[in-house]
């Protein structure tokens, strides 16, 4: 046996779909032809193959009497695949089969003609399943159903049948799906004499005292495990540790020569292209654009401490000096680990052949890095995003613009500037497909950071991506940028398709996993959230947004402890960093209702600085209602003037916030007239866009405040409705919580305490700190079951 043949097996856990045709042996040789033929059209024809096939996340193994699909995307997509198979089964009623369904580990291996095949527990378990059914039946192990069961579209679809003995004595628990559409209702034969297993609304129930005790413990162990695991990226910032692989490589941002200051810009654009394109080679790991800008040149560089802060072997670093229509630039590879300089050219150029080095310098450093080039990859690198120069400079401005609209007190204005320039560039090259998706990119920032909430906007994002689409159908930035389009129109299929093809030609892009990651999160998918934007990390460690957001992850599910950590993290790469120091503070008004350290932070930058106040407004008015500030919320929405505040996608008024405060003091009448004016603002919000719920939501708080009883329930269950949590696990909880709310201001207590009993499962609904001090809380105050809710969430010792 050859060394190759001798490496360990690798091991992934996949789910399986294992079918077969009932009676196969008894049909005659033509007839099994016939019906193998007929039911591998029907499962190449389903959404769930299809989907699973073209993004490479399936392997379909023939059985001789069926056939094995191997899935690697999700434990639901074999469920959708059987539920779309039995469907379209329905008209074929001489071709009885049956299906069997297991997640579990699997390994690929090479049979007698070295073809590609999969082998391991995962296959033999679904195989015994589906022995254990007859025609029409699909049939889950229990591992695997009591998966489903965590999502409340497969619970009543999911019937217990008990333990099933199969081959070699070996005894399986088999659980029973099927709906009014599709599957079998009917107890298979080998369960014929046994009881069935009692069911709950045809959801699974609980296991034993002994098996609840086991899983505590693995739980227990699990959250060890994990809580090591970021002490360990807390420890060492998200990079391998002291054994990064060798072909590994940060491109730090290049000196600008340029006797014109302002062709920094430039010198930032040669660098990012150099990155790109290094980025394009599978073989390689290369570090994300936003965690090597921190590191800019001018400033004293220590080569070691970097290569290990970014987890890599290799640094590129490199200059620019642009004169006229002369570009000289220089640029050097050394090994991180030894401060070695491997490498070193200088290239002189005219202008107009900027693009052709870039291609140059990535293609010698995969070769000194020894990563091996594919030809499409060759291909990639060699395509030159523009041959207008002029059109280059308004895209990386553009870009830069971008990149700083985030965290910018003037992002909408940033945003803008940046479709200006854009617009400009694609005037210029009509066929630059990078700004045309930038393009993309910068409306659906406007629409989806709630700059621009506008079909029209949409419309204008829409527009760029199939000018992108019509230049290079396969391009996998086209793609990306469809991605977060589709994304920004709550249709996160279609963008988790999307991410798929662009993943195929981006794999080192952390972008692909980030947004697979917030995709997950608005899915209520959270652990698989939390994998990917880890992943993302890793390929993008000092990437502070991305840590934001893990942050915003683990408030959501209350997990402080581990949120402290992801901040204290942000606080490492930028201890100045007030959005990070806020959300710290915040943190403890959350967890245990402790405002004090919010109050001594804002105290603490306003003497600093005095007009900073301004700035803060919307933390002011947070904290002002917190700690039933009278005056402080009346100061504090004095200086929000325009702007609104609150959680994500629900945002409040000026006007609304005056309401609450004149509800909180027991004046009616400045109520009154403060939710009046807020609700005329708030109906031109609705007739902008009438379909969208976390504006609805707002219309119904506010008939609630106006004593518009019909109105407010009318209009907080049609945003329910409009954005359910099943759509929008984020915004979704916030919509459901302002439901609570409404149902308190109209009287309806036992709607609101019901509504609230419910929301509290939801990552994202009210922590235990806005539910102790907020005053939009105060009609239930008192009541028992209200009492206890809010006892539940506090801090546990």
């Amino acid at each position: 046996m050859s060394g190759e043949q001798k490496q360990e097996l690798r091991l992934e856990i996949a789910h399986v779909l294992f079918i077969d045709i009932v009676g196969y042996s008894k049909l005659l040789i033509d007839e099994q032809s016939e019906a193998l033929e007929e039911l591998s059209d029907l499962v190449r024809s389903t959404d769930a193959f299809r989907s699973a096939d073209v993004t490479g996340k399936l392997v379909s193994l023939p059985t001789g009497d069926g056939m094995a699909l191997v899935f690697t995307n999700s434990a639901e997509a074999p469920v959708q695949c059987a539920l779309e198979i039995s469907k379209a089964l329905k008209p074929h009623s001489s071709l009885p089969v049956r299906m069997g369904i297991h997640s579990g580990p699997v390994h690929e291996v090479a049979d007698v003609n070295q073809r590609r095949n999969i082998a391991g527990a995962g296959i033999n378990i679904a195989q015994r399943v589906m022995d254990c059914g007859d025609a029409g039946h699909i049939l889950l192990s229990k591992h695997v159903a009591e998966d489903l069961e965590q999502y409340r579209q497969w619970r009543p679809h999911l019937h217990d049948l008990g333990e099933c003995e199969v081959k070699h004595g070996v005894r399986v628990s088999v659980v029973n799906f099927y709906t009014a559409e599709a599957g079998n209702s009917e107890s298979p034969a080998k369960f014929a004499d046994k009881p069935a297993a009692p069911s709950t609304s045809g959801a699974l129930q609980s296991s034993s005292r002994r098996r609840t005790g086991i899983l505590l413990g693995a739980l227990i162990l699990i959250a060890a495990i994990l809580a090591g695991a970021f002490w360990f990226l807390s420890r060492h910032g998200g990079s391998q540790g002291d054994r990064p692989g060798e072909k590994s490589i940060a491109v730090l941002p290049f000196e600008n020569l340029s006797d014109e200051k302002q062709n920094a810009y430039f010198a930032d654009g040669v660098q990012d292209e150099i990155l790109t394109d290094l980025a394009k080679v599978a073989d390689l790991k290369v570090i994300s654009r936003t965690s090597v800008m921190p590191y800019k040149s001018g400033i004293a560089r220590n080569l070691r401490e970097i290569g290990k802060q970014l987890g890599v072997s290799h640094l590129l670093e490199g200059s620019v000096q642009r004169s006229a229509n002369h570009i000289r630039v220089n640029a050097q590879l050394i090994d991180a680990r030894t401060d070695a300089h491997l490498w070193a050219q200088t290239y002189d150029r005219d202008l107009a052949d900027v693009f052709a080095i870039q291609s140059e310098i990535a293609k010698t450093i995969a070769d000194q890095l020894q990563a091996k080039i594919l030809p499409q990859e060759k291909f990639a690198i060699e395509k030159q995003p523009t041959k207008d120069v002029a059109a280059y400079d308004l895209y990386v401005r553009a870009t830069e613009a971008i990149d700083a609209a985030p965290n910018s007190q003037n992002g909408k204005e940033k945003f803008l500037e940046a479709v200006g320039l854009l617009d400009q560039a694609t005037v210029r090259d009509p066929t630059f497909l990078n700004a045309w998706c930038k393009l993309a990119r910068a409306h659906d920032q406007l629409y989806f950071f709630g700059y621009d909430h506008t079909s029209s906007r949409l419309g204008s994002a829409e527009q760029a991506i199939r000018a992108a689409l019509r230049l290079q159908p396969d391009a996998a930035e086209a793609h990306l940028a469809r991605a977060v389009h589709l994304y920004s129109k709550l249709d996160y299929e279609g963008a988790r398709a999307e991410l798929e093809i662009a993943r195929r030609t981006k794999p080192n892009d952390p972008r692909i996993f980030e947004w697979s990651g917030y995709i997950d999160r608005r899915q209520g998918r959270w652990p698989e959230s939390a994998r990917n934007l880890e992943r993302a990390l890793e390929l993008d460690p000092n990437n502070v947004f991305i840590l934001q957001q893990i942050s915003s992850s683990y408030e959501a599910l209350r997990d402080y402890g581990k949120d402290v950590v992801v901040l204290d993290r942000v606080l490492k790469l930028k201890p100045d960093d007030l959005d990070a120091r806020i959300s710290r503070a915040m943190l403890e008004v959350f967890w245990k209702a402790d405002a004090r350290p919010l109050h001594e932070l804002i105290e603490s930058v306003i003497q600093q600085n005095p007009t900073s106040g301004i700035g803060l407004a919307p933390v002011r008015v947070f904290l002002s209602f917190a700690e039933r500030d009278a005056d402080g919320i009346a100061r504090a929405l004095r200086d929000l003037g325009d702007n609104t505040y609150g959680p994500d996608a629900i945002q409040y008024s000026r006007a609304f916030g005056e309401g609450v405060a004149a509800r909180m003091k027991g004046d009616a009448a400045a109520a009154q007239t403060a939710f009046t004016a807020a609700r005329a603002a708030q109906e031109q919000i609705i007739q902008a866009q009438p379909d969208y719920g976390p504006a609805l939501c707002v219309l119904g708080l506010i008939d609630a405040g106006l004593g518009r009883k019909e109105d407010a329930l009318r209009e907080g269950r049609r945003a329910a409705e409009l954005l359910p949590v099943e759509k929008d696990s984020v915004n979704g909880s916030h919509v459901l919580d302002v439901l609570a709310v409404i149902y308190a201001w109209v009287g309806e207590k036992d709607l609101a305490i019901e509504e609230l009993t419910h929301d509290i499962q939801h990552p994202g609904s009210s922590p235990y700190g806005i539910l102790k001090l907020f005053p939009q809380w105060d009609p239930l105050r008192g009541d028992p079951r209200f009492e206890k809710i809010v006892e539940s969430l506090a801090p546990k010792s």
